[in-house]
């Protein structure tokens, strides 16, 4: 089975939950075909802050100045991917860090001139991904993307992690974050939603900013063929076996409400 595991950048922001959850996902690419694709706001956050420059944001969207792209070279596809993939390494996985501007394995074009260099990726090209995790390897993508005139987008980490799964032809995609879930109106945890569900969540104001972003994100893997979604916190005990294993953690995104029963 191929698997593709996003992880949110706040769970890399330590040494301590980085390092657990390489020793889980090189477990599990050491029996699967694997693909990480990870975030790092909060470090870019950070950065930026470090420089004085202000963080905006549209609907969950950074919005990304030539200034705020160069920290996203700099953060995304270097410090916190190679973290990330340093770890991997000492767990024992053969992880490779590289970014959707790779071989164009993730082309994007600009989402809104108000976002600045912000992309929506409109094709994804998974030889790399195939060619690496097909040898053993472990691909490790930074949510930078590119076109083919050489221009260079922030892409949301939640879209990319959609772009590859469907292009690589993953049967689970599986969003890690620093919350139990999504939440519904009363600050409980949905155990499984439909995607007329999740819409309805996000319509009603519920589901905000970067939820909103990834519950958008989750319907599109579901439209795109990826058979199953689950939003989890990936700071839970052995978190990606019980999954993987049918326990019921986080939430499990699911195409039609007949699925839901």
């Amino acid at each position: 089975m191929k698997l593709l595991i996003k992880l949110g950048g706040t769970l890399l922001d330590s040494a301590s939950s980085r390092d657990d959850l390489a020793r889980q996902i090189a477990r599990v690419a050491a029996q699967q075909q694997v693909v990480v694709v990870h975030g790092g706001g909060k470090q870019m956050t950070r950065f930026l802050a470090e420089r004085g420059i202000e963080s905006r944001f549209v609907n969950g969207l950074r919005v990304t100045t030539p200034e705020t792209m160069d920290a996203v070279i700099k953060v995304f596809a270097g410090s916190v991917n190679h973290e990330l993939v340093a770890s991997l390494i000492r767990a024992g996985a053969a992880a490779v860090g590289i970014t959707g501007i790779d071989a164009c394995l993730a082309e994007a074009e600009q989402m809104d001139p108000e976002l600045g260099s912000v992309g929506r990726v409109v094709r994804s090209n998974p030889a790399i991904l195939d060619l690496l995790a097909g040898n053993g390897y472990l691909p490790v993508v930074a949510c930078v993307a590119g076109d083919r005139q050489g221009n260079t987008y922030n892409v949301n980490a939640d879209q990319m992690a959609v772009a590859c799964a469907a292009g690589f032809g993953a049967a689970r995609l599986i969003f890690l974050t620093d919350v139990p879930g999504v939440m519904d109106g009363e600050k409980r945890v949905c155990p499984v939603l439909s995607m007329a569900q999740s819409e309805a969540l996000i319509a009603d104001g519920i589901a905000t900013g970067g939820m909103q972003a990834k519950l958008n994100a989750a319907n599109a893997a579901l439209r795109q063929g990826v058979a199953q979604v689950c939003i989890a916190p990936g700071s839970g005990e052995q978190v990606l076996e019980r999954i993987l294993s049918g326990e019921p953690v986080g939430t499990r995104l699911v195409a039609h409400e007949a699925a839901v029963r």
